[in-house]
């Protein structure tokens, strides 16, 4: 006998409270935002930016925003950031930071590039 088992995990859907959108527009721009009824908050406006020198610019799609959830343990998680030529930049209280000796050696190597000689024979 064959029977159809359940999807695992499945649970009801989360209303949604209020969402609105507006784009993609013919310039690049956007922007989004969302509400659900278990906390969820996201919101996210997205531009095109020109970057590099006047001759040589180029056109890079740019999004900055937040995103708010409950994380399993209760606490509450707020996200900021931005998305650019940089790639994907986070900022938020759970996120771990950069210990102060680390940090130090980095901006020292920054600063130093004679002494970075990796690789040299």
């Amino acid at each position: 006998m064959t029977t159809a088992a359940s999807l695992a995990g499945y649970t009801t859907p989360i209303p949604i409270l209020r969402q609105s959108l507006d784009g993609p527009n013919p310039d690049g721009s956007y922007s989004y935002s969302y509400e659900t009824a278990n906390g969820i908050q996201a919101q996210e406006i997205g531009y095109v930016n020109y970057v590099g020198t006047q001759t040589e610019a180029r056109a890079v799609q740019q999004a900055q925003g937040s995103y708010t959830f409950t994380a399993p343990n209760g606490e509450v998680v707020q996200v900021n950031y931005v998305a650019n030529e940089n790639g994907f930049q986070p900022q938020g209280s759970h996120i771990p930071q950069t210990p102060p000796a680390i940090l130090k050696a980095l901006e020292y190597n920054a600063a130093h590039p004679e002494q970075n000689n990796y690789g040299a024979q």
